[in-house]
């Protein structure tokens, strides 16, 4: 058996995610030679450009433009296209993002670990041009490999009509009827979407309510526009089997009305993602996981291994591109920086789940709060009745409530909960606010435009209680 060809590199990045690309871009603008590994040329720029944050909010900003009339199937192709060619476009700027460096090398492959910061590259379908195994060696390796979609073990989840949150963005035929596994962010964002698009959408949770992280106030306020829009939403029950039939998939463990399984177009199972460290050979290089397959890390990203770093998804400590990126700068920090920067100074990250309108998150819920012994001023507020906010009102969508808590003590906000249009704007002051030490008055007394939904600070915190 011939012997693998080998290459040397200063930084071996493995996995084309947002922190990845960005210290291999600044590594190799700094003229170290670079090698990225990325399984599918289709993912070039990672998960969240190509099947992640992008382009589910693309379908989601279509679906909520889609009028009465328009057929389900025809406006969720031409959705779907628009989609395609702005993801299309995306992944090229990726690309050339770090083949423009005449200092990266592009290997399209899977890799394993087969030693300390070492890894073997094997082919892989579509691959730029490699015909054969690679070993590929490194000062520094970054292990970026994401997370991907975590199916439980139910008998005929493998059947055709059952789909992760990625499948379902090319589902062929459009869903008359779809079943969403999961009253999660993801589950609850296609769910809108869907609905939007002209699906007759059932929810189905195991738990007792939707957003099971949420205040029950909270909850109970996305779950009554979720219903309003004409989403079913079922708690408390459980898929036994998926049976595949003629006229569907029916959901064995679910009741339609009429003391039958319910049956559905599509299934989209949506109970959680795991970190993608299997097959990844992590034990030969000395690299522990923990009891989810998370890659542990210490304060500043790296492994147990010497030299090796996780950044993103695959260490467990939050699922968004934003923390991929501040990952990013720990690494860079650690590596040719002053090394101060560390995990722990995360503090108030902000989070949205594109509902219509979206659901943002900040900081403790009041549960929270009080579990954590701190005397705390909440207030609820619904949309509608938010004078100082006229905004929701001019774009005709003054659903939703605003939640805010407030330590009593130190009236520093512990926590804020936004359900309402451009909620995902506001979120990032709070959040600011809440790095900044600024107080709830100072937020309540502040200058902001009118008519923005910012103004309602100035309305919604003067109601604290």
């Amino acid at each position: 058996m011939t012997a693998p060809r080998t290459l040397t590199a200063d930084l071996l990045v493995l996995g084309w995610g947002k922190g990845g690309k960005t210290l291999a871009a600044s590594t190799a603008a700094a003229g170290r030679r670079v090698v990225m590994v990325e399984q599918s040329s289709l993912m070039y720029g990672g998960t969240c450009i190509n099947i992640g944050c992008v382009p589910t909010k693309t379908l989601v900003h279509a679906a909520d433009e889609r009028r009465e009339g328009d057929d389900p199937q025809e406006y969720f192709d031409r959705a779907v296209s628009t989609r395609d060619a702005l993801i299309g476009k995306l992944n090229d700027v990726n690309l050339h993002m770090l083949a423009d460096h005449d200092t990266v090398t592009i290997v399209d492959g899977r890799a394993r670990f087969v030693g300390p910061r070492e890894v073997e590259v094997a082919p892989s379908a579509g691959g730029a041009g490699l015909a054969e195994h690679l070993l590929i060696s490194a000062e520094t390796v970054i292990v970026n490999t994401g997370a991907e979609p975590a199916l439980p073990a139910v008998p005929g989840i493998d059947g055709p009509r059952i789909h992760t949150s990625t499948s379902l963005q090319h589902v062929e035929p459009f869903p008359r009827r779809l079943a969403v596994i999961g009253a999660g962010p993801i589950g609850l964002e296609f769910a809108s979407m869907f609905r939007s698009f002209g699906s007759e959408v059932t929810v189905i949770a195991r738990g007792e309510r939707i957003l099971p992280d949420e205040d029950d106030d909270v909850a109970d306020a996305v779950r009554e526009v979720l219903e309003h829009e004409g989403i079913t939403i079922l708690t408390g029950t459980s898929v036994s089997e998926y049976v595949d039939g003629p006229d569907g998939v029916a959901l064995q463990g679910t009741d339609d009305g009429n003391g039958a399984p319910l049956v559905a177009d599509a299934v989209l199972v949506a109970t959680g993602r795991r970190p993608a460290t299997a097959d990844l050979g992590l034990e030969q290089a000395g690299i522990e996981v923990d009891e989810h397959g998370a890659v542990v890390v210490d304060d500043q990203l790296r492994t147990s291994a010497e030299g090796v770093f996780a950044m993103g998804d695959v260490h467990g400590h939050g699922q968004q591109t934003y923390l991929s990126l501040d990952d990013s700068r720990i690494v860079a920090s650690a590596l040719t920086g002053d090394g101060s920067r560390r995990l722990s100074d995360r503090v108030a990250v902000p989070s949205t789940t594109f509902l219509t309108p979206p659901l943002s998150a900040v900081g403790l819920t009041e549960h929270e709060a009080r579990e954590a012994s701190h005397e705390v001023r909440t207030v609820l507020a619904p949309v509608a009745g938010i004078k100082a906010m006229p905004r929701p009102k001019t774009l005709g969508d003054a659903r939703g409530v605003i939640k805010v808590v407030v330590d009593a003590q130190t009236d520093l906000v512990l926590g804020a909960r936004l359900f309402h249009v451009d909620s995902q704007e506001v979120v990032n002051l709070v959040a600011l606010a809440m790095r900044a030490g600024i107080t709830a008055t100072q937020l309540r007394d502040g200058i902001w435009t009118h008519p923005s939904s910012t103004e309602a600070l100035n309305e919604v915190l003067g109601r604290l209680s």
